[in-house]
């Protein structure tokens, strides 16, 4: 097929791996374009972490204020403008993705297409222009171009669970939750990892009466059993339900109301609510490319297939962020960028083998992880000790009264070597960073034990951590 243009480089997706990789390469002489079919920044920007963030930091407001006479400070009733919230939310959304789209038309040597890109061949790809990026109206042009490498930065959507009835009722996701008006009267929660714990600590301290049903046994399922115990104790003390080994049965409108069955281990159970937010999973953006036409594998949910330097099986063609399957995090696929910068304009042969994922639960109390897992350490067999202390043993938390939680860390028993860290605490994901960083440095948990740290601080919460261990 006729090429209208030809490019070293073409990315399709201007995410949070997508956008900085085809600024690096134009920056370097490459001519290059970028494909966009949706809104510059990907997920993180307009869907993910800027907009569920600042939505958070707006819930953990209006909960510090109803806790203000713990602290001596009285204050008359508390309210919610979820207008207001959502105003401020889309201010922050607004002015991250414009300094993305600033920095892509700024590069010299960087075309950025509004389009949705499918394979024609091996090197080539038809674009069906739009108007602009995000919108649905339809250019009216086909564009054929091709390049000696692309790059598939497509990213992932939230998914839904085959719940007889599902199709019949009103539902949310991660992403229309944002655009509520109003605050529901019962948010019900299907699904109990990172992004319905976080909705559905948020919605209830706006306001909302808030049930998290759960499939598995515990909350966070990949989480140590200790971890996810102490999170469930958590979100039931602000008073979310937590219902756990909770099978969805089917859904329907009753009344004006949406009604959840669910099979728990008691027996049949309806859960009646104004509203339904569906937090089971992500499914990548994948189906529109036409992979099969040039053999890039995927597997059996969709996502594209890479090696350990982020190679599909077509040489020339590699995938980075979401769309890849393993972690689902902007700071991944970041890193994911850098990987490909290394190699493709350094010639060097940097991979994702060995790569520490740091994440972080923005719940209130955080969830800092890394590393390995109790449980992922004695599925290895290894021989590691457990340091473990509760929030109420740090001074910091005790003065700014925030004391629910604890964090734990595992070292190997030899060496010392922290191994892995969970922080459920004030700031987890922070303190959690710093222990990332002696494992960067393969500093034993000894160093951190006795170096000397500010006080009163968070950090110093880690001299005591690793002094647990001495009896």
């Amino acid at each position: 097929m006729p090429s209208d243009e030809h490019y070293n480089a073409i990315v399709i997706g201007a995410g949070q791996a997508g956008a900085p990789l085809s600024i690096a390469l134009a920056n370097a002489g490459w001519k290059v374009a970028i494909i966009e079919r949706d809104q510059v920044g990907g997920t993180c920007v307009n869907r993910g972490c800027t907009p569920t963030k600042t939505m958070v930091a707006s819930a953990e407001v209006a909960y510090r204020a109803r806790r203000a006479a713990d602290y001596g400070v009285h204050t008359g009733s508390v309210q919610v403008n979820l207008a207001e919230v959502l105003d401020r939310k889309r201010k922050v959304v607004e002015e991250s993705r414009h300094g993305n789209e600033s920095r892509i038309n700024s590069a010299e040597g960087l075309d950025m297409i509004c389009g949705e890109a499918s394979f024609t061949g091996l090197h080539s790809l038809e674009v069906r222009l739009l108007a602009e990026a995000g919108t649905d109206a339809d250019g009216g042009a086909i564009r054929h171009l091709s390049a000696d490498r692309i790059l598939i930065n497509t990213g992932a959507r939230p998914s839904a669970p085959p719940l007889p009835g599902l199709d019949q009722v009103p539902t949310l996701d991660s992403t229309t939750i944002m655009e509520l008006e109003s605050v529901p009267d019962h948010l019900v929660v299907l699904g109990g990892g990172y992004v319905g714990l976080e909705f559905g600590q948020m919605f209830r301290r706006f306001g909302s009466q808030v049930t998290i049903v759960q499939r598995g046994p515990r909350l966070l399922d990949r989480e140590d059993a200790d971890v996810a115990e102490e999170l469930a104790k958590i979100v039931r003390e602000e008073g979310i339900e937590v219902l756990l080994d909770a099978q969805a049965q089917s859904v329907r409108r009753v009344d004006g109301q949406i009604q959840l069955t669910v099979e728990l281990p008691s027996g049949e159970r309806q859960i009646n609510g104004s509203h339904l937010l569906i937090a089971t999973g992500r499914t990548p953006n994948t189906e529109h490319l036409n992979l099969s036409a040039v053999g890039v594998q995927i597997d059996k949910r969709g996502f594209v297939q890479v090696n350990e330097r982020l190679e599909t099986t077509v040489p020339g063609i590699y995938a980075l962020g979401d769309v890849k399957g393993g972690p689902a995090f902007t700071h991944i696929s970041y890193d994911d960028f850098r990987i490909l910068r290394a190699n493709l304009l350094r010639d060097e042969q940097a991979t994702i083998t060995g790569r520490l994922v740091p994440y972080t639960v923005f719940i209130d109390p955080q969830l800092g992880r890394i590393g390995l897992s109790e449980d992922e350490a004695r599925a290895q067999g290894l021989d590691f000790r457990v340091a473990k202390i509760p929030m109420n043993y740090v001074a910091r938390a005790i003065e700014s009264g925030q004391t629910r939680g604890f964090m734990k860390a595992l070292m190997d028993a030899k060496s010392g070597q922290i191994l892995g860290a969970a922080v459920l605490g004030m700031q987890g994901g922070e303190i959690m960073a710093m222990l990332e960083i002696a494992m960067i440095g393969h500093l034993p948990y000894t160093v951190l034990r006795d170096a000397v740290f500010a006080h009163p601080t968070l950090a110093e919460s880690l001299n005591t951590l690793f002094s647990s261990l001495d009896g």
